[in-house]
């Protein structure tokens, strides 16, 4: 089964979204972005969010963490809890 690590950075808007993910383009450090605006409790390690399977995440992050570029922001992605940018940092298919 296909595993994967990724962080990322939940906020509530399309606009502040694509806002910070200018900033990290920019150079700004993906970690310091997500410690100071991500609304999610893994904000406080820099967006971590560990190793998971295939199906342990809403399907818009499955979507974008098993076929995206590895090490690219990718963003913004719309759940039900906001608007996400997520980093894939490996994945294992």
């Amino acid at each position: 089964m296909a595993r994967a690590s990724a962080r990322h950075i939940l906020v509530e808007t399309e606009t502040q979204c694509q806002d910070l993910k200018t900033q990290i383009e920019g150079g700004t450090d993906f970690a310091d972005v997500a410690k100071e605006h991500s609304k999610c409790p893994s904000g406080r390690q820099g967006g971590d969010l560990g190793e998971f399977s295939q199906g342990q995440m809403v399907p818009e992050f499955d979507q974008v963490v098993f076929s995206g570029e590895i090490g690219t922001v990718h963003g913004p992605v719309q759940t039900q809890f906001g608007y996400h940018l997520l980093e894939i940092t490996s994945r294992e298919d």
